[in-house]
């Protein structure tokens, strides 16, 4: 399984892992955005954020993924 690393902050950096036909993991706690302005907060040491919009508690990650390959963008 190939992962990306991604490090961005201003203050800091926060660690994103980008797993292969998985979720982007990272490191907390985070909140997270919805597109319609909703928050999701959550203070676990590393959080899994779907990336395949196939998750019942979007915008975190619950496996779905692994029933289906990556839908293609």
């Amino acid at each position: 399984m190939s992962k990306e690393t991604i490090e961005v902050g201003e203050r800091g950096y926060r660690r994103i892992t980008l797993v292969a036909d998985g979720p982007a993991l990272v490191e907390g706690p985070v909140e997270l955005v919805r597109e319609d302005g909703t928050t999701v907060r959550s203070d676990r040491f590393l959080v899994a954020v779907c990336l395949c919009r196939r998750s019942k508690i979007f915008p975190l990650c619950d496996t779905s993924h692994r029933t289906r390959g990556r839908r293609a963008t």
